[in-house]
């Protein structure tokens, strides 16, 4: 007996959801980046679930705490909810292996470009991540998605100019990957 697995839209959050300010923690700080919203309906109609999966070094160094990255979260799903748009899951990695304080310096399989994130997304939603979908701005994204084997990985333009190793598409706009997705259906 065959069974049906959803499929995932794994969204990079800084960069990718709001554009990218470095530490981002404050709401009135938060500008979204153009199309996101559009990206999100589309997918949501055409059956992915939505999941955020962001590295989250700021935590590490001190700079905010992980309450302060939920209040932030909140309020970001609710601007999404008022877009008509459900955030299914997110996921945050609040270590860095360098620059992390106390029980926050290590390393950790959530820490992308580590796949743990996406693979959680996968079990406790249970994804095909064969036909999953991620969209980053960094090289740690693209490696994280590669990881996984997800069907597709997005990269937006501009953040890495020495380019990224894996399989990805490079894209200028979120316009692009939302067209992608419609074309696949």
């Amino acid at each position: 007996m065959q069974t049906t697995q959803s499929r995932g839209l794994f969204l990079d959050r800084d960069g990718v959801i709001n554009e990218e300010i470095g530490y981002l923690n404050r709401a009135e700080e938060v500008r979204f980046v153009p199309g996101i919203f559009s990206l999100c309906r589309t997918a949501q109609r055409l059956g992915y679930k939505l999941m955020i999966v962001t590295n989250q070094s700021g935590i590490a160094r001190g700079y905010y705490t992980e309450a302060d990255f939920h209040r932030l979260m909140e309020w970001m799903r609710g601007e999404f909810l008022r877009e008509s748009v459900t955030i299914d899951a997110v996921y945050f990695c609040p270590f860095h292996p360098e620059h992390g304080i106390g029980d926050y310096r290590r390393e950790h399989e959530d820490r992308k470009p580590s796949p743990g994130m996406l693979r959680r997304g996968a079990r406790e939603f249970d994804l095909s991540l064969t036909q999953s979908v991620l969209v980053g701005d960094r090289c740690s994204d693209i490696t994280a998605a590669n990881g996984a084997g997800l069907r597709q990985a997005f990269l937006l333009a501009g953040t890495e100019p020495a380019g990224c190793k894996g399989a990805f598409i490079e894209v200028a706009t979120l316009t692009e990957v939302e067209r992608w997705l419609l074309q696949q259906g």
